[in-house]
């Protein structure tokens, strides 16, 4: 998975954004690190870590574990901070250990996929595409046109929501009951209901299910 950082170049605090985004990386890693340890299954195999600037990356077990990661990381951030991202499947190969230095055709299908986001956000009926997916040449794997049709469709309601809808999103997707999530929020219980239905919350939730099973 690689990723950057939306608009970055206009942002005057480059210090802040660099601490903001590190440390939701590091939250995201030990998150990662405890369902390793719960499920007793492979996550990642080398951590997320900026690389330069406002740019991130990091390789996961299965693609369906990047697809997740990479919501997360949006969320966590958005609307302050708002993020792009490429996930390619295919094979890595470690050049050096100390820093860590990848190669190989996952990491050039995630830089096309990468790429492919940019570009597609120009156009106005695609401005709030944020993820896309690419399929390394000759590589077996979760079939490119299935996965992005997911993705576009999650970017366009993700991009849709209002704070107070994301901050119920985020309690959904992280198991917390909806009397729970109204008193974060400050909401009545049945507000939260409202915006469960209203919003396609529930939906986004049972897509994020189906998304993150993917091999």
């Amino acid at each position: 998975m690689l990723g950057d950082v939306v608009g970055s170049r206009t942002t005057t605090d480059r210090r802040a954004l660099h601490a903001r985004l590190s440390g939701r990386l590091e939250e995201l890693n030990d998150l990662l690190r405890s369902e390793e340890r719960a499920t007793g299954e492979q996550v990642v195999m080398s951590p997320l870590r900026i690389t330069a600037g406002d740019e991130y990356q990091g390789t996961f077990a299965r693609v369906g574990g990047a697809l997740g990661a990479a919501r997360w990381l949006r969320l966590s951030l958005w609307p302050e901070v708002d993020v792009r991202q490429g996930v390619g499947w295919g094979p890595v190969e470690v050049l050096d250990e100390d820093p860590r230095v990848e190669d190989g055709p996952g990491w050039w299908a995630a830089r096309a996929a990468i790429i492919a986001v940019e570009e597609a956000a120009e156009r106005a009926g695609h401005r709030r595409r944020r993820t896309a997916y690419r399929l390394a040449e000759g590589c077996t794997g979760a079939d490119e046109s299935t996965v992005n049709a997911a993705l576009m469709l999650r970017d366009e309601l993700l991009g849709r929501l209002s704070e107070r809808s994301l901050g119920v999103l985020r309690g959904l997707l992280s198991g917390r009951t909806q009397r729970e999530i109204a008193e974060d929020e400050a909401i009545s219980a049945s507000a939260v209901s409202q915006r469960v239905r209203h919003d396609g919350l529930a939906v986004l939730v049972a897509a994020e299910e189906l998304l993150g099973g993917i091999h």
